[in-house]
């Protein structure tokens, strides 16, 4: 046996839950046939006791032939010591084919992870995830080690099959009818188990994710005083998980009832059957013992078949989940067609030979322009330079960021090219998106703003103040130098957002979309921001997905998408003065009841505010958007 995990675990066919466990078994044929020929010795000589059994009564006892008797019960040792060795080497081979195809699906799914980077994170939930490598990855694994007992199982009712044959024709019928009625009944029965199970397995995996998120924002939750309303949320879901497991235990119920009624009433006829027949004299003492013995053999391996639909269903269950995983394609974009490559070309030069590691260029590093972006779906069009902010309720406005990033294959396009048929390499160099979810590393702040330590203190300085967060920087007892713990814990959420918002600006891509940037600063502080941003980001496309005032009067141009669509366009000011619904919107905002929203003009930098507020949690279910899993300009 190979050692766990492997190194390579395969190519998976990945066209269905069925062909991903039939994989599965050919990456482990070996084992998986040793375990079938030990379950095979295993039943198959506890199915030979009987006949042993008869062969010492009817030769031995009845007859008084003392030597018969020793003989056929060396016989019946024997069987009983092939038993014992098969059955533990059966045993240890199971558990190898078990962990084998747990370890093989884990692996994969984290491979597969990997390998779609940040775009895991908008299509499949933290708890989905998190339930792949932990149960799913079990119930896969629990299938391949019934494998060996069921062959073994199959065997066995075929050899007591044929042993009735000889003995009475009419056991042998019956044995021949009953068991295929017994099967199709337990598979019957299973049915409703298998789609009671689905359903739990959704319910579970939102409840995760739930989870989750109330784990990772915990600390933030305790700064807003949301304890009370993610517990009592939490709560409710879990009611939820526990009415949809009830169901699935009163299925479950249901065919461990099966196990033991229908292989019983089996049983008690074959019993009743034989008790006739020796009453009749038409069979001997020998085998009338060996007749209730095959009855009774029969309830394990009818057992068996009940327990291998149970676990296959379970594992098909499972494996669908994985396989939805491992179909993920890791964003579809295509190289430009021949006649396409000069167009290509214009708007998307390839990488720069400084950020490339060729020779040094002739001329500077980015003399490109930066591209504007069209997303037809919302009719929303951005000016090449501008700095524009988008007004829209917040679960459309992160689906939109992850339409112009690229991250979806909505149809979006970069002066007249669709992003789905460019580079990824070059998209992700060009767009960066960001939003309140972006993580901090573990290690010195410097490795966590610069990645590539490509700046120096001058250009990591001018991006924090950019950020309005140099006063962060200078509280720390080693500066830029200073280690940091995961996620940046010690750091308050509005402290945060600004270290996030700095290494993005020191990124410097030509365009910058950014979800509510400013969500956990005081006033002050965003002002200050709004002006700074605007002045770092001169010459470059900026998208700000926000509804601040301070930030949309300084705005190139505002968009309003209150439903999905832009249906209003222009100055801020200027949508005040005509558009109602967004006057609206923005007196939510600031909690203004009047017609004029006062928006603040520029004012010097006051001392920083150390009480910045920590971010909303996010919605259950919305994944974060680290900028280390994919969001850079690489």
């Amino acid at each position: 046996m190979r050692p766990l995990p492997v190194a390579e675990p395969g190519n998976p066919d990945i066209r269905s839950a069925t062909r991903y466990l039939l994989w599965l078994a050919g990456r482990i044929a070996r084992p998986l046939s040793a375990a079938s020929f030990c379950g095979l010795l295993w039943l198959g000589s506890q199915a030979m006791m009987p006949v042993v059994i008869r062969e010492a009564i009817d030769e031995g006892l009845v007859p008084g032939d003392m030597d018969a008797v020793l003989t056929w019960s060396a016989v019946l040792l024997g069987l009983g010591v092939v038993q014992a060795v098969s059955g533990t080497v059966r045993r240890r081979l199971n558990l190898y084919n078990a962990l084998s195809a747990g370890f093989r699906t884990v692996q994969l799914v984290v491979g597969h992870a990997h390998h779609l980077g940040a775009s895991l994170e908008r299509r499949v939930d933290d708890g989905e995830m998190v339930s792949i490598g932990t149960s799913d990855m079990n119930t896969i694994g629990n299938a391949f080690d019934i494998v060996g007992r069921t062959v073994g199982a199959v065997f066995s009712v075929a050899l007591v099959a044929v042993v009735l044959l000889d003995q009475s024709a009419s056991l042998a019928l019956m044995l021949l009818v009953a068991l295929p009625a017994i099967i199709l009944l337990m598979g019957y029965t299973l049915r409703p188990l298998h789609r009671r199970q689905g359903a739990y397995r959704d319910l579970q995996g939102e409840l995760t994710s739930r989870l989750t998120d109330v784990v990772a924002g915990l600390r933030v939750l305790r700064g807003v005083g949301g304890e009370t309303s993610f517990a009592r949320s939490y709560r409710e879901r879990s009611q939820r998980v526990r009415h949809a497991g009830s169901r699935v235990a009163g299925a479950e119920a249901l065919i461990r009832s099966a196990q033991v009624l229908l292989p019983g009433l089996l049983v008690a006829t074959v019993t009743w059957i034989g008790a006739r027949a020796a009453l009749s004299g038409s069979v001997t003492p020998g085998e009338l013992v060996a007749f209730y013995a095959y009855a009774a053999f029969l309830v394990e391996p009818l057992g068996i078949f009940t327990e291998t639909a149970d676990r296959f269903a379970r594992a098909h269950v499972a494996a669908r989940r994985v396989v939805a995983v491992l179909a993920l394609r890791p964003e579809s974009r295509q190289q430009p067609q021949p006649d396409s490559t000069s167009a290509s070309a214009s708007a998307w030069p390839s990488a720069s030979a400084s950020e490339t590691g060729d020779a040094p260029p002739a001329g500077p590093v980015r003399p490109d322009p930066a591209p504007a972006l069209v997303d037809e779906r919302s009719g929303l069009a951005v000016p090449a330079g501008a700095l524009l902010v988008v007004v829209a309720p917040a679960a459309q406005g992160v689906r939109l960021a992850d339409r112009l990033g690229g991250y979806t294959d909505a149809p979006v396009s970069c002066d007249g090219l669709p992003l789905t048929g460019l580079p990824a390499r070059e998209v992700r160099r060009r767009i960066l998106v960001v939003d309140n979810r972006s993580r901090l590393f573990k290690g010195p702040l410097r490795a966590s703003l610069d990645p590539h330590h490509r700046s120096d203190d001058a250009a990591i300085g001018d991006a924090l103040r950019a950020a309005a967060a140099e006063d962060v920087v200078e509280a720390l007892p080693d500066g830029l130098d200073t280690e940091i713990t995961g996620d940046g814990r010690r750091f308050s959420g509005g402290q945060r957002q600004r270290l996030v918002l700095a290494r993005a600006l020191l990124a410097d891509p030509d365009v910058l979309i950014v979800v509510d940037p400013t969500s956990a600063v005081d006033a002050h502080t965003e002002d200050r921001i709004g002006q700074r941003l605007r002045a770092a980001r001169a010459g470059r496309t900026t998208v700000l997905i926000s509804s601040s005032p301070l930030l949309l009067d300084r705005a190139d141009a505002v968009a309003f998408l209150p439903r999905g669509r832009v249906t209003a366009s222009g100055s801020h000011r200027a949508l005040l003065a005509a558009d109602e619904e967004y006057r609206l919107v923005i007196q939510r905002e600031t909690g203004a009841d009047g017609p004029e929203v006062p928006v603040p003009g520029p004012s010097p930098d006051p001392s920083p505010d150390p009480s910045d507020a920590p971010p909303s949690p996010r919605p259950a279910g919305r994944a974060s958007t680290p900028l280390a899993s994919g969001r850079s300009t690489e």
